[in-house]
């Protein structure tokens, strides 16, 4: 049995999710459909995890176990000929069996954009959250430092969240600015159902002078949704990258 590694790119919004879901468009079973049509074999499709509803991927992993002899090289064509042009096989890559794409994942970064310009954006209006009112990205940098290592982040998790544990580890958060562009930046070894839209909305406030930096480590402390900011659209969301262990 092959284990085959794909590396995945999408556009989420046309999509009820990752997850496969009876009746509801959904890129895992979008994906599983062109696998069959190409080797004749039904197989189960391991994302590094779940992206929600208009949720966008520039690097989901996911992996599967085949029979057929294909040459590797070649999987990423014949899948891409089978597909929406909303999901595209960047790569393909024959893995050790025990890889897994969500059980040795051991890093992941997600990218939140915000279109801060007057009056938004009519091509990229699918692919960014439109917030007119300025933003402050040098105090919202300064903000999300206060995110960085080891905490409990139950304040910034939605309610329906399946995990027993809420303590996660920040290694690197950013808000940078490139023109009317504001990019949230968050690299982590798990996240929250929610968790980056929340942390964007909490960063929001602090970049329109609602809180104050000091006040995202407040928010930590209280372990309490309500004391966070609302949840940003999955519009301008991203998972950017996936990194795992060494698999010998």
């Amino acid at each position: 049995m092959r284990n085959i590694k794909l590396l995945i790119e999408y556009d989420g919004k046309d999509f009820n999710g990752w997850q496969k879901q009876p009746n509801k468009l959904n890129i895992q079973g979008e994906i599983e459909r062109a696998i069959e049509e190409v080797t004749g074999e039904k197989v189960d499709l391991i994302a590094s995890g779940r992206t929600d509803a208009g949720v966008h991927a520039l690097g989901q992993v996911a992996n599967f176990k085949i029979e057929k002899n294909i040459p590797v090289e070649k999987i990423p064509y014949a899948l891409n000929s089978k597909l929406k042009k909303s999901i595209r096989i960047k790569e393909a890559e024959e893995v050790p069996e025990k890889f897994h794409s969500r059980y040795t994942c051991k890093k992941k970064t997600y990218r939140y954009v915000i279109n801060n310009s007057v009056q938004g954006t009519a091509i990229y209006r699918n692919l960014q959250y439109h917030f007119p009112e300025e933003l402050d990205e040098e105090k919202m940098n300064e903000a999300a430092q206060y995110l960085v290592g080891e905490h409990d982040f139950k304040s910034f998790k939605a309610s329906g969240t399946s995990s027993k544990s809420s303590v996660r580890t920040i290694y690197d958060a950013k808000v940078t600015r490139n023109g009317e562009l504001v990019t949230i930046e968050l690299t982590g070894n798990g996240f929250l159902y929610n968790m980056v839209r929340i942390i964007a909305g909490t960063l929001v406030d602090v970049g329109t002078y609602k809180i104050e930096p000091i006040d995202i480590k407040n928010i930590l402390d209280a372990k309490d949704r309500l004391k966070a900011g609302k949840t940003l659209p999955p519009t301008g969301l991203y998972l950017v990258r996936v990194e795992y262990e060494d698999i010998c």
